[in-house]
């Protein structure tokens, strides 16, 4: 299946494609996921030494709530999911708090065993369209240097570095790195 010919966002099936004879899914979150890429989350954090006491993404208090929380208008999440139904990642847009003209890339996390498969490029590319269906020309991220496979992908993508945060993200203090990426 050609990654790029469905992009229905509202179709929970949307993508479905193979790697290395494993079947794996890119579809919008369902409640049922919550617990799911809450644990992800929490435990890709960890490894990586994303503490919540210094302010990142697992200390943010929707965690548990994802499905929840990107049911907003102008707000999307991804899940990776295998052929046993099992979550692997995802990642999210949603609007920049503070800039009602900017999307913002939101948890994007994944597991050793999807990493490096092409998984993140597959989300924004996504999040990408998305943003521009919905009238946004630009997608912002915070991130820190401890992930840069990471930075060097969002490089890549186009995204430049900022030498301020923008909006009000809450992460400023813990993600020193600021990328902006024009979509026009």
């Amino acid at each position: 299946m050609d990654f790029y010919s469905k992009t229905d966002y509202n179709n929970p099936s949307a993508l479905i494609f193979n790697f290395a004879q494993s079947m794996y899914q890119i579809r919008t979150i369902e409640p049922k996921d919550n617990p799911q890429i809450a644990s992800i989350i929490r435990e890709v954090s960890k490894e990586f030494g994303l503490a919540a006491e210094s302010g990142f993404a697992v200390a943010d208090p929707v965690l548990d709530n994802l499905y929840e929380v990107y049911q907003k208008e102008n707000a999307q999440y991804w899940v990776i999911e295998n052929e046993q139904g099992k979550i692997l990642g995802g990642g999210g847009i949603s609007l920049l708090q503070g800039d009602s003209n900017i999307l913002e890339i939101q948890k994007m996390y994944f597991t050793a065993e999807i990493r490096g498969h092409g998984f993140a490029k597959k989300i924004l590319n996504l999040a990408f369209e998305f943003a521009i269906q919905h009238g946004v020309n630009s997608c912002y991220l915070e991130t820190t240097a401890d992930l840069w496979q990471a930075v060097k992908l969002y490089e890549k993508l186009g995204f430049n570095h900022l030498s301020a945060p923008k909006g009000n993200t809450g992460h400023s203090h813990a993600c020193e790195i600021w990328m902006l990426k024009s979509l026009v």
